[in-house]
């Protein structure tokens, strides 16, 4: 493996840390891979997605519980609707982990049966989503293949399947690792479609209720969005009980006062979200925008993405695809 195309073809073709990296050398693989996909040496669309794929890989390898150094333990759970199975790790959260299970979905299952309620809440408004939201706009949320009890060493958590985002997305946590100041007009693009993602899960009645960075993907290229993790969301004009501990700054002091979710929740986390992304300077007219957003979010996300499309024709004509590089 001495080139770029050889890199991707093999990071492209693994679907766990063990196809990859084996059990010889992984950190010489790990690193021999990255040099030859790393964005500042190896530009391009599918370098950047292989790279992003590789750095996943990596941070699986512990793979599911229990499993062999470079194996990934594979579980097969079988239910009334489907049989799934239970690869390696694809990304470990606070309250849940990811777990690889088919080339087009993920298997979520909480770290502790206490959680089983955020599972229970994220399947009921996706299903809610899906079932009173505006089809065209369905693919800014992930679909919702199944939800079950699954119980293992005599312990019972509620599993969802939810679908797989596509390969080459970001989520805006990686996003500002890579390129912690983005121009205005690259964070706004952003901007744009996240409120079209709350702004379509409030028309069907539910409030995200944690839109921080790490559960924004975005695709650099094509531009598109998806708000993952709904396991915080509640119905509109329910408080939101399910706090992230180290966003508690982020949140309106509406939310910690256990005050009724509205529409505005969800606009003042997004606008810290995206303002976040911006670095200095940033037009007048932008940073007056973001704080009055902050300091009274409208309760239609639709009026304000009005609202902002004026502002941006009024600042820089006529919107522009503009690739964002990594």
């Amino acid at each position: 493996m001495t080139t770029t195309a050889e890199a991707i073809a093999l990071v492209t073709a693994a679907r766990k840390p063990g196809d990859l990296f084996g059990e010889d050398f992984p950190h010489r693989t790990y690193r021999r891979l990255a040099r030859l996909l790393h964005p500042d040496l190896a530009p391009g669309a599918e370098a950047a997605e292989a790279f992003a794929r590789l750095a996943w890989l990596w941070a699986a390898r512990d793979g599911a519980p229990g499993r062999a150094p470079g194996r990934a333990k594979e579980t097969m759970i079988t239910t009334r609707r489907g049989t799934y199975r239970i690869g390696g790790v694809f990304r470990r959260g606070a309250s849940a982990v990811l777990y690889e299970s088919g080339p087009d979905t993920l298997l979520k299952l909480p770290r502790s049966h206490s959680d089983n309620d955020l599972m229970r809440r994220e399947a009921e408004s996706l299903k809610t989503i899906a079932r009173d939201g505006d089809p065209l706009l369905l693919p800014y949320v992930p679909r919702l293949v199944e939800s079950f009890r699954h119980r293992s060493e005599g312990v019972e958590r509620q599993a969802n399947v939810i679908s797989r985002v596509p390969e080459g997305f970001l989520s805006l946590d990686e996003i500002r690792r890579r390129r912690p100041v983005l121009d205005v007009r690259d964070a706004a693009w952003i901007w744009r479609r996240l409120l079209v993602a709350v702004g379509a899960a409030h028309r069907a009645g539910v409030v995200h209720g944690a839109v921080f960075g790490q559960h924004v993907l975005v695709h650099p290229i094509d531009h598109g969005l998806v708000l993952v993790d709904w396991s915080q969301s509640v119905p509109l004009g329910t408080p939101i009980t399910a706090l992230v501990a180290r966003h508690r700054d982020d949140y309106p002091p509406s939310v910690l006062a256990r005050k009724p979710a509205t529409p505005a929740t969800d606009i003042h986390l997004a606008t810290r979200c995206v303002a976040a992304l911006m670095g200095d300077p940033v037009p007048a007219p932008v940073r007056n925008f973001v704080r009055g957003s902050l300091l009274g979010p409208p309760d239609d996300a639709w009026r304000l993405l009005g609202e902002l499309d004026d502002l941006l024709d009024d600042l820089y004509g006529p919107r522009k695809y503009r690739p964002l590089h990594l």
